[in-house]
């Protein structure tokens, strides 16, 4: 029997990419949206296409997944992020993937990532990989709040064709988006740094803008590469600031 996918959506809120990401996925079988209760209209826009929908309160992002992996239909899952888009190269290169059904089970796919409205090229985005196109019953993601990363139990290969990311839609979303995922990542660090010191507050962070925007070569991006490399370092910031008050008692909302 010929083997069938599953295309796997995690949706929030996502009404301004929905639209998009479920036609560049429709060429699965299923295209299954789990959703953590969106109060906007991603819903709605989703139900004007042919998916299936289930619900789930959110708690991170690698618990939402291995909570609706199960629930896929099919064996081959392609879980792709509503600020994704697969393109019909990519998608030709994945159905010839489920047709053979050989003795991978899990494919690293390449991104191209977009930062503010441009095509980055440098800043350390050049090897962005993700895990995902993969068997079901091979694969979960690992236990983290943030950038978990699938656990494979057999063979993996990579893709040629790239996974397009469009990071953020505006300023505000990346604002957003630091506050949530520094207060993630501070949780899943914290027990294992013994304490914050001035490493973590400084030179961290300024060591972090130096890798993106010199060593990685964010400085060919333009004004988005310095901007990158400065929001990097940022987050490292924010990201420990948050690790010492956690550790001085204080209670961070994870948002």
């Amino acid at each position: 029997m010929k083997a069938k996918l599953t295309a796997l959506i995690p949706t929030g809120n996502e009404e301004h990419n929905i639209d998009a990401v479920i036609k560049s996925v429709a060429f699965a079988d299923e295209v299954l949206i789990v959703d953590s209760y969106s109060t906007d209209s991603t819903i709605e826009i989703a139900q004007t296409h042919d998916i299936n929908l289930i619900q789930r309160e959110y708690g991170n992002s690698a618990s939402q997944k291995n909570w609706a992996i199960p629930q896929a239909k099919h064996e081959w899952i392609l879980l792709v992020d509503a600020d994704e888009r697969v393109s019909p190269e990519l998608q030709k290169e994945i159905l010839k993937i489920i047709e053979e059904d050989g003795e991978t089970d899990a494919y690293w796919i390449y991104r191209q990532n977009y930062f503010m409205g441009r095509k980055m090229n440098y800043s350390g985005w050049q090897g962005d990989k993700v895990i995902r196109l993969f068997r079901k019953s091979n694969c979960k993601y690992e236990d983290k709040h943030v950038h978990a990363e699938i656990i494979v139990e057999g063979k993996t290969g990579y893709l040629k064709n790239k996974l397009a990311h469009y990071t953020y839609k505006d300023l505000g979303h990346l604002l957003y988006k630091a506050d949530r995922y520094t207060t993630w990542g501070a949780y899943d660090r914290v027990e294992k740094t013994k304490r914050v010191t001035a490493f973590h507050l400084l030179i961290k962070p300024m060591f972090t803008f130096v890798k993106k925007y010199f060593f990685q070569l964010g400085i060919l991006d333009g004004k988005v590469g310095f901007i990158l490399a400065a929001h990097s370092g940022y987050y490292i910031f924010l990201r420990s600031l948050k690790m010492w008050r956690i550790k001085e008692g204080e209670e961070i909302p994870k948002i």
